[in-house]
């Protein structure tokens, strides 16, 4: 190999480990951060939409950040709750699924909002300022998977939100090896954007 050829291999090498070790440290930050809920009263609890099972009922990922807000609701953290999703593939609209499913776990009526766009995480973050506003709120609880929480709160610390709060639904599933490694340019996206 000819001296600038091991040149260019030390140099791939070098970023590459650069690469791995931003990598690592940041994908270990997101994972703290959202695995630490920040339990202080808020306003307001959004809790992001998912999959809808074919037969109505929300999936296990999103019955466990349901579940999450009803614990947040019950024990005082939340005023409202704000739920956002969009017409899935098995043609049910998530935000109606998660309405009803609140509803019938004894949260009032009266204290959930809903929206229908919330098609991914800036449109429910640009969909709960339109909502906020409304009510005249400024803090926010977003509810969601615990490696999806670091990329939300920028979301809507990006809409104008200054007290943004995370708590994690409490799920594990092996797909979220996955969904960690997809969370590290997910998050750079919405850092430029």
């Amino acid at each position: 190999m000819t001296t600038r050829g091991k040149r260019l291999l030390r140099f791939v090498v070098m970023v590459f480990l650069c690469f791995s070790i931003w990598f690592v440290i940041h994908t270990a930050a997101v994972i703290i951060d959202g695995l630490n809920d920040e339990l202080e009263k808020t306003e307001v609890g959004v809790v992001l939409g998912n999959k809808v099972e074919r037969d109505g009922h929300p999936s296990e990922r999103l019955q466990a950040r349901l579940d999450k807000a009803i614990e947040l609701y019950e024990d005082g953290y939340l005023d409202f709750i704000i739920v956002s999703g969009g017409l899935g593939v098995e043609g049910y609209d998530e935000a109606e699924v998660m309405e009803e499913y609140l509803v019938g776990h004894g949260v009032s009526g009266d204290s959930i909002f809903t929206d229908s766009n919330g098609y991914n995480t800036t449109m429910t973050a640009e969909n709960a300022r339109r909502i906020m506003g409304n009510l005249d709120v400024r803090s926010v609880t977003v509810i969601t998977q615990y490696f999806h929480i670091s990329r939300t709160k920028l979301a809507f610390e990006k809409q104008g939100f200054k007290e943004v709060r995370g708590a994690h639904a409490e799920i594990f599933e092996v797909r979220d090896f996955y969904s960690i490694v997809r969370e590290f340019p997910a998050f750079y996206k919405y850092l430029l954007m």
